[in-house]
């Protein structure tokens, strides 16, 4: 059977849905700053084919204004930073309310792997307070005591790509990514993990559903009624399969 010794969870979209409230943290953002913008649910799932908040305002500011010239590269680039952490201040503050919650089938997929012996870990580039006042809520103090490894950009580069956290968090669990699952919601979060190695399983929010999941091992809606044993049986057929 299965070899899969670790599961690796990414955070946002996939332990839990949180376009919603990056999508109003944005729109709170932009009001407060008086920009007159607002994105709905079509346009953010658009622009999340963009990596990264700058990235996504900065191609929207451009597409409603094609003739913006940057005087000053350096002025564009701060105006642009200064509306992100405006937006990033907004998120925080959702999470820290209690407002997000995990996705369904999530807490019992993890329950039943800690009870069969698995590793569990955490790959993220959301912020350790975020990921606290989740997991917190969700399992109680001490939550952290059940993960083996986390891996973010907390104390590094804020833009190191994702695949290289995936890396850091191998090295930490001391496994190579064969004995490893990964659990992502995007074709980005997707092509992070098989940079990396590993085996990925997706499961897509209404946002990047229409997205490309060529390279996973599976897309499931939601971990809802999802049993360890049909991931382990999933996991050994990707790893037998002929080179």
């Amino acid at each position: 059977m299965s070899q899969l010794k670790a599961l690796i969870f990414n955070v946002n979209g996939t332990l839990a849905d949180t376009d919603q409230w990056h999508l109003r943290a944005y729109n709170q953002a932009f009001a407060d700053l008086g920009l007159g913008w607002h994105w709905d649910e079509t346009l953010y799932a658009k622009l999340l084919e963009f990596p990264g908040g700058n990235q996504r305002i900065l191609h929207y500011w451009r597409t409603v204004n094609p003739d913006m010239k940057a005087i000053d590269s350096h002025a564009l680039t701060d105006t642009v930073a200064q509306i992100h952490d405006l937006k990033l201040a907004h998120y925080e503050a959702t999470f820290t309310s209690g407002a997000v919650e995990l996705r369904p089938g999530v807490l019992a997929l993890i329950e039943e792997a800690m009870t069969h012996g698995l590793m569990l870990a955490i790959v993220t580039t959301t912020s350790p307070v975020n990921l606290s006042a989740l997991m917190g809520k969700a399992m109680g103090p001490g939550w952290q005591y059940n993960f083996a490894a986390f891996s973010d950009a907390a104390n590094g580069p804020k833009r190191v790509p994702k695949e290289k956290l995936y890396q850091q968090l191998l090295a930490k669990l001391k496994l190579e990514p064969r004995y490893c699952l990964a659990f992502e919601d995007s074709a980005h979060g997707l092509k992070a993990a098989r940079l990396a190695g590993l085996p990925t399983l997706i499961t897509p929010t209404r946002n990047t559903l229409k997205q490309d999941f060529s390279g996973a091992i599976k897309v499931v809606p939601d971990l809802q009624d999802l049993r360890l044993s049909q991931v382990l049986q999933w996991h050994h057929e990707v790893s037998t399969d002929p080179v």
